[in-house]
């Protein structure tokens, strides 16, 4: 069943407010590095033609920059400002900024990198901020024997330990699927008088949750509500409820949402998602059209991630006629384009069955200039295929081919591009195989089996097949028994 129309063009057409003045800003340092999205843009050069300026640069600023870049992901500019900050000699570091350096160093370079930076420190700034920075790099690259060591050094050396760098290991621990000892370092924590704060509770709630202990879960989630220090957030109990929805207790589960709601910042996006995101699994589509209302009017405007959401929700309701009235109002937003916004309603079809709607909608946004990628091409095609619709599929497979020198890393599936090249050897079209064969050299490595199904239809077709067989030898490819067993039903052309 379809979702009110008149009720879902009222929540979508809510617009996006936005707010302007015609007075102009003053331009600072930050305004003038934050817009520069290229990573490989040089910050250095800005800051070096800002002091050249004889402008001031202010230690604070430079702090919300590097913090901004940080937040961003922008590491290697991030890592750029910080050593200029150390190395202009304008500015004393202090323990704080060699851990923010270290971290940086850390993500751009590695952790070797980032053992050598702690180990040319200062004494006197080998202490809790810069080895908690060494230890998160540990984590970072997954290497729980030097992450472990690293603590119980902290631990020895007398450092003053935060939940930090539990929570630090406790991820660690997530990542490599040990959940059964996350309670474990938990309770240690409380054992040496470090305080869990939410996300040491709320990682270990995850973590009976992994193992489908209910009880567990129920258990530690009582005990951080009866802490006195502790502010009970919607991220929590979020959790908690996504739990209950794997565990099939849905009644449980939409108790826990209403509780995460009443926690949730009216400014804040990612928790209206997440709640979201799991009605929708549960199917509920009046309260994910609620609270798309909600968001909608709690924010001054939906940014991509949000559509992104909120489609994926509606996807996976099967509404996916109202998917494509939000995909309208996305496309006239003033958000900047990004084609994992259409991609989310076109895999809906795919997913469906409905591969007609996919690759007209596909077909639009090529029409309108819109770069495509392979990948989406290449999956109408398998679909295609499945459906028994030979030449669509040849068709999707072709531009999916034609599109592979602007994307890295996409690969043809294998049993698509066989099934094509056995279809076209059975009907004998050597032409379109050879063509076929010739267009997937860029894109795959040529193997035996390809080259059977040539040969096939070079038979087929009554084609003379030597030059095939010393095409087969050039790439390195020797007949074998299967090779013989083909060419025997080969009869020479008579002259």
């Amino acid at each position: 069943m379809l979702l009110n129309r008149r009720v879902f063009r009222f929540l979508t057409g809510i617009s996006c407010r936005f707010y302007h003045s015609d007075k102009r800003k003053k331009v600072t340092l930050y305004s003038k590095i934050s817009p520069l999205g290229d990573p490989n843009y040089s910050v250095t050069n800005e800051l070096d033609e800002w002091v050249c300026k004889g402008k001031k640069v202010r230690f604070a600023e430079l702090q919300r920059i590097i913090l901004d870049l940080r937040k961003r992901k922008r590491f290697n500019q991030a890592l750029e400002a910080s050593e200029w900050m150390k190395s202009s000699g304008i500015f004393t570091f202090s323990s704080t900024e060699h851990a923010v350096q270290l971290d940086l160093i850390g993500k751009v370079h590695g952790f070797h990198a980032a053992e050598s930076y702690f180990n040319n420190l200062n004494e006197e700034d080998k202490n809790d901020k810069t080895y908690g920075a060494l230890l998160h790099c540990y984590v970072r690259q997954g290497d729980i024997k030097k992450a472990l060591t690293h603590l119980k050094m902290m631990q020895e050396k007398g450092l003053s330990l935060s939940s930090v760098a539990f929570n630090d290991i406790m991820s660690l621990y997530t990542r490599t699927g040990e959940y059964e000892k996350i309670p474990d370092v938990l309770r240690h924590m409380k054992e040496i008088g470090v305080r869990p704060d939410n996300l040491s509770y709320r990682i270990c709630i995850n973590s009976y949750g992994a193992r489908s202990d209910i009880e567990g879960m129920e258990r530690v989630l009582n005990e951080m509500e009866n802490q006195s220090y502790i502010v009970m957030d919607w991220n929590t109990y979020a959790a908690v409820a996504n739990i209950y929805v794997k565990s099939g207790l849905n009644d449980k589960a939409n108790s826990f949402l209403k509780k995460a709601e009443e926690k949730i910042d009216n400014k804040e996006g990612l928790g209206y998602n997440y709640l979201i995101s799991v009605y929708s699994r549960l199917g509920n589509r009046d309260e994910v059209i609620r609270l798309w209302f909600l968001e909608k009017s709690a924010l001054k405007r939906c940014i991509n991630r949000d559509y992104i959401n909120m489609l994926e929700a509606l996807v996976r309701l099967d509404a996916l006629e109202e998917a494509e009235q939000l995909l309208k109002e996305w496309e006239t937003s003033d958000n900047c384009y990004d084609i994992r916004v259409p991609y989310i309603v076109i895999i809906g079809y795919i997913d469906k069955k409905l591969y007609e709607k996919a690759e007209t909608m596909l077909e639009d946004l090529s029409t309108k200039g819109k770069t495509l990628t392979p990948n989406i091409w290449g999956r109408l095609a398998a679909g295609y295929l499945d459906k028994g619709k030979f030449e669509s599929a040849v068709k999707c497979i072709k531009v999916a081919l034609s599109l592979k020198k602007d994307s890295k890393g996409w690969k043809p599936d294998p049993k698509v591009i066989m099934k094509i090249l056995s279809l076209l050897g059975e009907n004998g079209s050597v032409d379109d195989a050879e063509s076929f064969l010739s267009s997937l050299r860029p894109v795959v490595s040529v193997n035996r089996e390809m080259y059977h199904v040539l040969l096939k239809s070079y038979i087929a077709g009554g084609k003379e097949v030597e030059r095939l067989l010393n095409s087969m030898r050039a790439d390195n490819i020797d007949e074998n028994e299967e090779t013989k067993v083909i060419l025997e039903e080969y009869k020479p052309i008579s002259s």
